[in-house]
């Protein structure tokens, strides 16, 4: 079964993908380490990270 389709380059990095895929239940602490200090937001989907390339359109916070 094919994964959910990629609408641009870098999205497999990008937290709507992976919470999607369940990232935050499957490897915590992998998520954990991705929004750990965030210092962006994404402005299509409001989530956080602490850099830019997990998100799809961030913004500094």
């Amino acid at each position: 079964m094919p994964g959910p389709k990629i609408p641009h380059s870098g999205h497999n990095q990008h937290l709507c993908y992976l919470v999607n895929l369940g990232i935050q239940d499957r490897e915590l602490a992998k998520y954990k380490k991705l929004v750990e200090d965030a210092k962006y937001m994404c402005k299509k989907c409001g989530r956080v990270a602490a850099k830019p390339r997990n998100l799809c359109k961030p913004v500094k916070l």
